[in-house]
This record gives C-alpha cells, sequence and structure tokens, in this order.
C-alpha cells in the first residue's frame, strides 16, 4: 500500500513551520499589504525591524572577535593573516572601482535626469540636513584614528567594527606569541564563547519574519509606491546597473574560485532575503559568517575579510552614489566633462570608505562629492530624497554579495579555501554540519583537519562537515594485536612463576 501523501494545507503548513525562507516570503508579502491598504498604521511598525537589528548588532562585535581570535590562533601564523588583509584591501579597491565605472557609463548612456530641467533655488536643502543630522563624512586622518579602539570595553559597547577588529588581531598575536602552554584555557573559552553566541543568534531569528513585516510596512506606509512611478528611470537604471556588476561578480567568482555566484545565491537565499527585508547587512552577518565558514572558507579568511568589507568594501554604495551624482547633475542642467567625472570616482573612492555606520551617509558623500566638483549645487542632493530608501534593496543585496564574493576570492588567493568542499555545499550535497543557530550548532572545529591547538588530548580535529566520531581504525588497531613473539614470551614460565625474593 503506497504511503499516504500529506494534503496540501498540511504541506503549506509545514513549510511555513520549518523555512525561514518561506515565513520571511510572507511576511515581506504581508507588509506591502499593509503599508498600501493602511499606511497610518504601517508606519507605527518600524520598531519591529529596528528592534530585531539591534539585537542582531549586540552580538556582531563579539562574535567578530570570537572568530578572528580562534582563525588567527588556529593558523598559527600572523604573517598569512596580514597576507589576507592586504590582499582583501586590494580585492576592495578593485571591486569597487569597477561599480563606481559601471554606474557612470551606464548614468552617461541612459542619461536618467536629462530633461527634468530643476531649478536649485527650489529645492528645500534643510531636509538634506534634517536627514543628515548635521554630520559630516570623517577625513581621512579621522577614519584612521577612529579605527584605532581608545578602550577595550569602548569598542565593544559602541559597535565598532574596525576596532574590535584591531583588538581580535592584537589578543590572537599575542595567543601565538605566549604559546598554548602558558595560556591552555583562554582559546577553549573563546571557542566556548563563540558557540554561545551562535546560538543566541539562532534564538534572534526566529523573529525574523516579524522585523521583515514590520519595516517593510513603514517602508510602503511612509513613501508609497507612487514614488516608484516618479523615478522609475532612475530607480530601474539603479537596479540594471546593479545587475551588470553582480554578472560581473559572477564572471570573477568562477574565475578565481571556480565557484557559481547563482548557487551560492540560492544557499543563502534566507539571509539574502532578511537583508532586503530589513535594508540591512549587518542582520545576517553572524548567519552569512556561519554558511561561509561552512562551505570551505578558513576561520580566519572570514573573520578578517567580510566584516572589514562591510566599511571598505561598499560596492552597491558606490554603483548608487556614482549614478546619483550624474543624475542630480543631469537634473539641473550640469553638464559634467570627462575630467569632472574621473575627479568624482576619485572623490568617491574616498567618500565612499567611511559610509558605514554614519546616519544619511549617501547624502552626505552626494554632498561632498557636490562640493569638490563645485559645478552641482550642494542642495541638489534633496532631489534623491524621495527615491532614497527604495535603493536600499539595490545597495544590500550589491554589498551583500560583494562582500561573500571577496570572502570566497580573498580565500582561495591565500589558500585558505576548501574548494571541493565549496562545491558540495553548494550543489547540496553536504549538508552534514547545520548551520542554524536555533540548534546550538554554528561554530565548527578547526577547518582542514587541523591539530587542536590546545595539544592536550593530541588528538586530530575532524574535517569541515564530518561529525566527531572515533575512526573505524582506533577501534581494531591492527598495531595493538598481539604478535607472536609476545604471545611466546607471556606463557614463558619466567612470567608466570617468577622468581622467589631475596632473603
Amino acid at each position: 500500500m503506497p504511503p499516504s501523501v500529506p494534503s496540501l494545507p498540511r504541506r503549506v503548513a509545514r513549510t511555513l513551520r520549518t523555512s525561514l525562507f518561506a515565513q520571511v516570503t510572507c511576511a515581506l508579502v504581508l507588509g506591502i499589504v499593509v503599508g498600501k491598504l493602511w499606511p497610518d498604521t504601517a508606519t507605527a511598525l518600524q520598531p519591529l525591524g529596528d528592534g530585531f537589528t539591534r539585537l542582531i548588532k549586540t552580538v556582531i562585535s563579539p562574535l567578530v572577535f570570537c572568530v578572528v581570535v580562534v582563525g588567527i590562533a588556529k593558523a598559527g601564523d600572523l604573517k598569512a593573516f596580514g597576507r589576507i588583509g592586504v590582499k582583501a584591501l586590494i580585492w576592495f579597491e578593485i571591486a569597487s572601482t569597477a561599480a563606481l565605472v559601471i554606474g557612470l557609463v551606464t548614468a552617461n548612456v541612459v542619461g536618467p535626469g536629462r530633461g527634468m530641467n530643476v531649478d536649485p533655488s527650489s529645492l528645500d536643502a534643510a531636509a538634506v540636513q534634517e536627514t543628515t543630522g548635521g554630520g559630516h563624512l570623517p577625513t581621512t586622518t579621522e577614519f584612521v584614528l577612529n579605527a584605532l579602539p581608545q578602550s577595550f570595553i569602548g569598542a565593544f559597547a559602541d559597535n565598532e567594527l574596525l576596532q574590535v577588529l584591531i583588538l581580535a588581531c592584537l589578543v590572537g598575536a599575542a595567543l601565538l606569541h605566549l604559546g598554548h602552554t602558558k595560556v591552555p584555557k583562554i582559546l577553549p573559552a573563546i571557542e566556548q564563547a563563540q558557540e554561545i553566541i551562535f546560538a543566541v543568534v539562532g534564538f534572534i531569528m526566529r523573529l525574523a519574519p516579524i522585523a521583515v513585516f514590520g519595516a517593510m510596512a513603514h517602508l510602503v506606509g511612509n513613501y508609497g509606491l507612487g514614488v516608484m512611478r516618479t523615478y522609475a528611470k532612475l530607480i530601474v537604471l539603479c537596479y540594471v546597473a546593479a545587475a551588470l556588476f553582480i554578472a560581473l561578480l559572477a564572471v570573477a567568482l568562477k574565475a578565481v574560485t571556480g565557484l557559481s555566484l547563482w548557487k551560492f545565491l540560492r544557499y543563502i537565499r534566507e539571509e539574502m532575503l532578511l537583508a532586503l527585508g530589513t535594508a540591512s547587512t549587518e542582520s545576517v552577518m553572524p548567519r552569512v559568517m556561519q554558511k561561509l565558514r561552512r562551505a570551505g572558507a578558513r576561520d580566519d579568511a572570514v573573520g578578517l575579510v567580510l566584516p572589514t568589507g562591510y566599511s571598505f568594501n561598499l560596492d552597491g554604495a558606490s554603483l548608487y552614489l556614482s549614478i546619483g551624482t550624474l543624475f542630480i547633475a543631469q537634473a539641473v542642467g550640469v553638464d559634467l566633462s570627462l575630467g569632472q567625472q574621473v575627479t568624482v570616482v576619485l572623490v568617491l573612492m574616498l567618500t565612499s570608505k567611511g559610509m558605514a555606520g554614519i546616519p544619511g551617509s549617501a547624502f552626505l558623500a552626494l554632498s561632498a562629492t557636490a562640493s569638490s566638483l563645485g559645478a552641482i549645487p550642494a542642495g541638489a542632493v534633496a532631489l534623491l530624497l524621495g527615491v532614497d530608501r527604495i535603493m536600499d534593496s539595490m545597495r544590500v543585496v550589491t554589498n551583500l554579495l560583494g562582500n561573500c564574493v571577496a570572502v570566497f576570492a580573498v580565500s582561495r588567493w591565500e589558500g585558505a579555501l576548501d574548494t571541493d568542499r565549496a562545491k558540495r555545499v553548494l550543489d547540496g550535497e553536504d549538508t552534514s554540519t547545520p548551520v542554524d543557530g536555533e540548534t546550538g550548532v554554528g561554530a565548527e572545529k578547526a577547518l582542514g583537519g587541523e591539530k587542536d591547538p590546545g595539544g592536550e588530548a593530541g588528538a586530530e580535529a575532524p574535517a569541515p562537515g564530518i561529525p566527531a566520531q572515533k575512526p573505524k581504525e582506533l577501534k581494531e588497531p591492527k598495531e595493538l594485536k598481539e604478535p607472536k613473539e609476545l604471545k611466546e614470551l607471556i606463557e614463558s614460565k619466567e612470567l608466570k612463576e617468577p622468581a622467589p625474593e631475596a632473603g
């Protein structure tokens, strides 16, 4: 008798109960509906998304610290860690420059602001000041100084990722210098703390659908869907340019590592949808770090490249800034020369590095670019106030994919990527190591079968994705079987009847 097939309602209910992707998708659609039908009520739901983001931010700094310290200690080579950092910065600069150039080329070809003939004096420059809170982007000197921690606790309290990274590098270097014999309990304690943090992430992730619902309802209720018709040409151009850049990322990833970006996108589809719903890549950083480690990237590469990319590799923001600058110039009737557009690229290469974590950073960067050119009124940036929030989805997807590709590329460049394992995981063939924080499993052991850094047990760590268990060879080791000579010795008269003691 064939097994009974569950009814459609039961299958749907099971999917909604077990799949985070399905839960977030439903929340996204429901948020749009509520925002459209009840906009006044929807705008009051923003705290749902903000609260979730705040919860995630509480674990990001300790998680980054633990992953980096463990990565350095297990890699056993501080020079290798330094090489990873240098290679990551090189990759970030190449990727950001490519994004800026693609933005400028597409904006020149399409001309999203041509024919608008906007009078700059009619724009409300005070609205930009309100959005940015009167802030400003840091200078290069300020940026470098702000990356240096003033206190150990302050870096974690302020959630300054670059400062936490520097502290983690110092602690990891100190562990290597002292050796595991002098501080044998520190590294295991950090690893255990890491497991606890991943478990906490699992608990918080259960709230993800609620957060997506609140954030999407607020967006639609506050801005409406009509703004998309007003700025349709600009919105379409930004998303098409992002698609071109992502296609370029796919080619680069395939050429460098042999991996498929589309398979990776399917692999992180839950995290991607959550990032879209909350308009924040920080909300998915812990889970993405877990999945990158599971996909064969070594701990030290993941721990350094991904958090650093959140400040240095904002590819989506670079695309938006380059297109936005030309859109403003075209809208107010300013024709930028080739030299001025090159200046735009150079200025944005600098201003985009200090954007992370600053309210209204896109407007600050655009204002700084307009001021440096001297040809565009700074108040014209107000033209983008109505459409900026809709561009968040493009920026989030591009930033997140750009940083993930950077992790794979730099890992491969440094020899810190298990390519065979990555292909198995992306193909869905290797699911032996769960990454869902709800199960409390997420801090995998040393990658590549490295020795336990503690050295107390002298045992070899399991390979990634293979559950820890005694190998078969240790259950029945041939070398422990009694040889014939030993058996004869045991049965000899001398051993059976020892000589009597003297006296």
